[in-house]
């Protein structure tokens, strides 16, 4: 069974959680995620099932979208709703619509984030949660990571109480952590915060109406309509040129072969693309960084 599973994360599962249900319940052992989701939020889990195992990455690395509620007036230790309050502040002033808009869009670009301490990011060969867990506090390396879109999912004139919450739109890049984004906007706004909800609603190509709960999962096992919502591995590589080879060299690519770029039709504009046979992806090539003029294999897909 090959192909990409969108899965709806339910609430308190792991993404690891998620690969071993879908392990036991496809009953195959090559099952992958295409980025950590945390135990509280829901949402977008392309999970990768047999050959398309391969392009994990290639979905990992795309952009995401998610809609979040940031809460002015306390953070806690994780930096959401399930860690313990760090520091507290009542709101005394109230903040215009167009503030808020002003200051959200002042996040669009490349900034700089540090990770959370229980967050998975290893340093020294451990995850920080690891470190969090004991009690102790290492240096993070700060990250740049890139907010391509922001906005404010609440039409309120005035922002105004003791605590504050607003909700939001985000596009943004790998590796963003949203919770930390919450905290960035509260500091802008003079307040401690945190997310108090997340959901993903799209990675890559994938959106929620992609996704297939765990229970429909299991309704279509039992109907033996797996292929209704298994979606091919090339939705995975949808940002990526495309080439269509003949027969002759479909075999040369399935092994692996350093071949020229005029042999496949390469344009000088290509970094990498994926290589089509017959309608099917066998292969993603990148141009040869020491010998211009030839291109070689990143992966064979089979």
């Amino acid at each position: 069974m090959d192909g990409i599973l969108p899965l709806w994360k339910p609430k308190g599962m792991t993404s690891h959680d998620c690969v071993f249900k879908v392990r036991k319940m496809l009953k195959m052992r090559k099952v992958g995620h295409t980025g950590t989701l945390d135990p509280d939020v829901t949402g977008v889990l392309p999970i990768c099932l047999g050959r398309a195992t391969k392009v994990a990455e290639y979905i990992t690395n795309a952009g995401k979208e998610y809609e979040g509620k940031v809460t002015l007036g306390f953070s806690t230790t994780t930096e959401d709703a399930s860690g313990d309050k760090v520091e507290e502040r009542k709101i005394e002033r109230a903040f215009l619509r167009s503030d808020i808009i002003e200051l959200l869009h002042s996040f669009i670009g490349e900034i700089k984030q540090t990770p959370p301490m229980y967050s998975a990011v290893k340093v020294n060969g451990k995850r920080l949660y690891e470190y969090a867990r004991k009690g102790l506090e290492v240096e993070r390396p700060t990250r740049t990571v890139k907010i391509y879109d922001i906005e404010l999912l609440d039409d309120r004139k005035i922002f105004e109480g003791e605590t504050i919450a607003f909700r939001f739109r985000v596009r943004c890049s790998k590796g963003t952590y949203i919770r930390t984004l919450a905290v960035m906007i509260g500091e802008k706004l003079g307040y401690p915060a945190h997310m108090s909800y997340l959901t993903r609603t799209s990675s890559g190509s994938f959106t929620k109406e992609d996704c297939t709960t765990f229970s429909e999962l299991e309704e279509h096992i039992q109907e033996n309509t797996l292929e209704n919502i298994i979606l091919p591995l090339e939705r995975g590589l949808y940002d990526l040129p495309k080439i269509e080879i003949s027969d002759t060299l479909a075999e040369k690519v399935k092994n692996g072969a350093v071949l020229s770029q005029e042999a496949l039709n390469w344009s000088k504009e290509f970094m990498e693309a994926v290589i089509f046979h017959q309608h099917r992806a066998i292969a993603i090539y990148t141009a040869h960084k020491e010998k211009p003029g030839l291109v070689k294999p990143v992966k064979v897909l089979g």
